[in-house]
């Protein structure tokens, strides 16, 4: 890398600059979201937090004091190359690393940062570019030099920010999911809203039977996003994952997402809640794994295990 001791760094946090400007006078890509300079000892980092949480990307201060920043690579899991690399390794390149908010035309100069030395990164899940499929992302994380840590602006980081417990009871109208976080920009599929209508109607029956029932938010350690449990009936010890069709790839979703919560909610029996009775081989596989099937016939509810509901 050449410097040129005479383009000396004169933006303060808060100040504009076109981004044509910015590389014309310190060099860098003029696109993409990270842009290491060959004339200058810098590294240039884009950001929109409110057009990235659209799309799962949490840019911004979090709780910790920290600037959390999405890594490149917008097309399967994301490597620790290029622009990545460029600011894991700024302390030893001898480079700033400078963080400016907004992406093209005018910039907003947010300050300098250092990557953090103690956790310096982790992973999280986001979908590839124009909602594709979820992939691994890397999330830097920034601590400033010249700026002051400000409030959590995006919804997961109002979220981190209110102090929730490892696990929190939410209501069953809170219809919050883990895509919410990852995902938010994509709309609900017509699975996922008969999800939605199968829980209501369990939740509506187990009521009637005296029973109360709610859903999970769980932060599990070391993780940046939540999970949420379908439905709980602390009465009946009874963690439930509902499917809106019953095929085998539902079946086997919904046995290690049970697994998956099943690590941090209590329960005695693990359920998947159907809209229709599965076939033979569907319920021997869930049986296989402890746990037991829930499906609708008439006003009431059927389990493949008649100890199980009231």
């Amino acid at each position: 890398m050449s410097t040129e001791a005479s383009v000396s760094w004169d933006l303060n946090p808060g100040e504009t600059i076109q981004r044509k400007a910015l590389h014309a006078r310190f060099g860098g890509r003029t696109q993409g979201g990270i842009g290491p300079s060959a004339k200058t000892p810098n590294v240039f980092i884009f950001t929109d937090p409110v057009a990235g949480e659209k799309h799962g990307y949490y840019d911004d201060w979090m709780p910790d004091g920290r600037f959390h920043y999405s890594g490149e690579g917008q097309k399967g899991d994301q490597k620790m190359v290029s622009g990545n690399a460029a600011i894991v390794n700024h302390r030893e390149e001898g480079r700033a690393l400078r963080v400016f908010q907004g992406a093209r035309g005018t910039v907003t100069y947010r300050g300098e940062f250092v990557i953090d030395q103690e956790e310096p990164w982790y992973e999280a899940d986001a979908p590839e570019t124009n909602d594709g499929p979820l992939r691994k992302v890397i999330v830097f994380r920034l601590k400033p030099v010249d700026a002051s840590p400000q409030s959590p602006a995006t919804r997961l980081g109002r979220l981190l920010d209110s102090g929730p417990n490892k696990v929190d009871k939410l209501p069953i109208e809170r219809s919050e999911t883990e895509r919410t976080f990852v995902n938010p920009n994509r709309e609900a599929y017509v699975a996922e809203r008969a999800e939605g209508r199968l829980v209501r109607g369990f939740a509506d029956w187990l009521t009637s039977k005296g029973f109360e029932s709610h859903r999970h938010r769980v932060f599990p350690p070391g993780e940046s996003r939540p999970l949420f449990t379908d439905l709980y009936c602390g009465g009946l010890a009874l963690l439930i994952e509902a499917k809106g069709s019953v095929t085998r790839e539902n079946v086997r979703m919904a046995i290690g997402q049970l697994a998956d919560y099943g690590r941090f909610v209590d329960h005695s029996t693990r359920a998947i809640l159907l809209p229709s009775k599965p076939r033979a081989d569907l319920l021997a596989l869930t049986e296989s794994q402890g746990g037991v099937a829930i499906w609708p016939e008439g006003s009431g509810y059927i389990c493949s295990d008649p100890n199980v509901l009231p």
